[in-house]
């Protein structure tokens, strides 16, 4: 109401303002028109004047009548604007008064609520306070029966102390005793269980694949010599070979380094050596001079001399020989080249180019029965003893020479893994290393496939012998089926039925410790118990 008047007061000011100003302009307009109006048709002042006053007083009744007339409108727009602001105002009051009662409504359902809470609360802590004492003697009660328990615990320790005669000490050594044997007894349970278990899944079918292996690779059974035989077209032959004192005889031994038998046997002569490169290379001299006829020293070097070119060009073809029928492909040539070296090289009586093809080929038909990969572990196979075609010329074993050159003419990790744990100096990772092992093994231990000299093999049963009986409880051992089995007899007394298979274990590990042999050693432990009373 108060902004409504304020306006109507600037607006009379206003308009009364704008009717002085307008008065003052007219009166001045008019002034001025009279005045050249005198001047033009020379009109008196007076009549000026007079007709000047007339127009003034029209003009302000004029504006007299404009401004009350606006007066009027602003004040009824005024009076209507106080009554708009009054209804606003009783309506704002109205909603004002309305949110205030809901508010209140509201405090006074949410004291109600809290209030109750409060009256459930205490209600819990009181029962909560009850629960408490209850627990507390509870509490005392238990304490005083777990002294009561704990005296006669004691008292009963004593009493059990004199009737057993024991001291707690003691006891408790019983115990562990008792304990001990009864783990024992279930380990070696639990060892049977699953080597029965083991054996009844996997003996069928390793049976089976190595019988196929064996069987779907031809090769020979018959170990190397070293002896060979040349023939002669006649006895008088062997006096040219001779020569005269024995010139010829010798410088072809010197060149050769062979011995050559010459005995009673007709129209033949023998060359002995441990070397087949050193035998074949005198083999093919003494051919060549029968053939030839011309049997003198210069004649024995050059013969000698064409017949070492002879064979070391057999040895590529011999390589290459080994990568066809190992069914390799893509081998460095030094590789192939050391290959056909182990043609002229022997293990144990075997030809070690001829074992290495037939542990390739057995990896390879094991790898394809067992899903692997078959070509990596022919070449793992023909590879493994490829160090033995220079271990005579460089220092350390067959192994770590063969590691060395697989790692030099970039094979594959497998390769190399297969080469370096073939023989067990090195747990095996892969299905191949495996393999490999195995088929070594297969090859090795073939009727006739290898044979060694007595000495050594007498030294070996003695060297089994020993560590059999180095075992506690061992009453005898007894070497049999040529070293291939060792039967042992224990003491009943001293080692248990559920022993002798831990005992058999640790045997078997000592042998694979501090013994090479080819093949594999069955370790037979035997126990007997006798009950002997005579009846009188």
């Amino acid at each position: 109401m108060s902004d409504a008047i304020i306006v109507g007061v600037v607006a009379i000011v206003l308009l009364i303002a704008e009717f002085f100003w307008l008065s003052k302009s007219l009166t001045k307009k008019v002034t001025d028109r009279l005045s050249n109006d005198q001047h033009q048709a020379g009109v008196s002042a007076e009549q000026i004047l007079k007709r000047a006053n007339d127009e003034a007083t029209r003009i302000e009744k004029d504006a007299k009548s404009k401004a009350e007339a606006a007066k009027r409108d602003i004040l009824q727009e005024a009076k209507e604007e106080r009554l708009r602001n009054q209804e606003q105002l009783l309506k704002d009051k109205n909603e004002h008064e309305r949110e205030e009662k809901e508010r209140r409504a509201e405090l006074t359902k949410s004291e109600h609520r809290l209030q109750q809470k409060e009256e459930s609360l205490d209600k819990k802590t009181d029962a909560l306070e009850k629960k408490v004492e209850q627990l507390d003697k509870k509490l005392s009660d238990a304490d005083s029966l777990h002294n009561k328990a704990e005296g006669i615990v004691a008292e009963q320790s004593v009493k059990l102390q004199e009737i057993a005669q024991l001291t707690a000490e003691q006891a408790k050594e019983v115990l562990l005793d008792k304990i001990q044997s009864e783990v024992t007894h279930e380990a070696a349970v639990k060892i049977r269980e699953a080597e029965a278990k083991v054996k009844e899944e996997s003996e069928a079918k390793a049976r089976e694949y190595i019988t196929q292996a064996i069987q779907r690779v031809a090769s020979e059974h018959i170990a190397e010599v070293t002896v060979s035989t040349v023939a002669l077209p006649g006895d008088e032959m062997k006096g040219r070979i001779i020569g005269r004192e024995g010139r010829n005889i010798r410088t072809l031994e010197n060149l050769t380094g062979v011995d050559l038998v010459i005995d009673d046997t007709p129209e033949a002569i023998t060359l002995s050596s441990y070397d087949p490169y050193k035998r074949e290379v005198a083999r093919l001299t003494l051919e060549r001079l029968v053939l030839d006829g011309r049997i003198q020293p210069a004649r024995i070097e050059e013969a000698v001399e064409r017949a070492r070119k002879d064979v070391d060009a057999s040895i590529k073809a011999e390589g290459e020989r080994a990568m066809f029928e190992s069914g390799i492909h893509s081998l460095h040539p030094e590789l192939v080249k050391l290959l056909g070296r182990m043609h002229y090289r022997t293990s144990y009586g075997q030809n070690v180019l001829s074992h290495s093809i037939e542990v390739a080929q057995i990896t390879g038909q094991l790898c394809q029965m067992l899903g692997s990969d078959a070509a990596l572990g022919r070449r793992a196979g023909l590879l493994h003893d490829i160090g033995k075609s220079i271990d005579h010329e460089t220092d350390g074993t067959h192994i770590s020479i063969g590691v060395d050159l697989a790692r030099k003419y970039h094979e594959h990790a497998e390769v190399i893994h297969g080469i370096e744990s073939h023989h067990g100096d090195v747990p095996a990772r892969t299905i191949i290393a495996c393999l490999v092992q195995a088929a070594d093994a297969i090859s090795a231990s073939r009727p006739g496939a290898r044979r060694e000299n007595l000495e050594n093999y007498v030294k070996r049963l003695e060297k089994l012998e020993e560590i059999t009986h180095s075992f506690p409880g061992v009453q005898s051992a007894f070497v049999i089926q040529a070293g291939r089995e060792v039967r042992v007899m224990v003491s009943p007394e001293d080692v248990s039925e559920d022993a002798m298979i831990l005992l058999a274990r640790e045997i078997a590990y000592k042998i694979e410790q501090n013994l090479e042999y080819p093949g594999q050693i069955k370790v037979n432990l035997m126990r007997e118990t006798r009950a002997v009373e005579y009846a009188k």
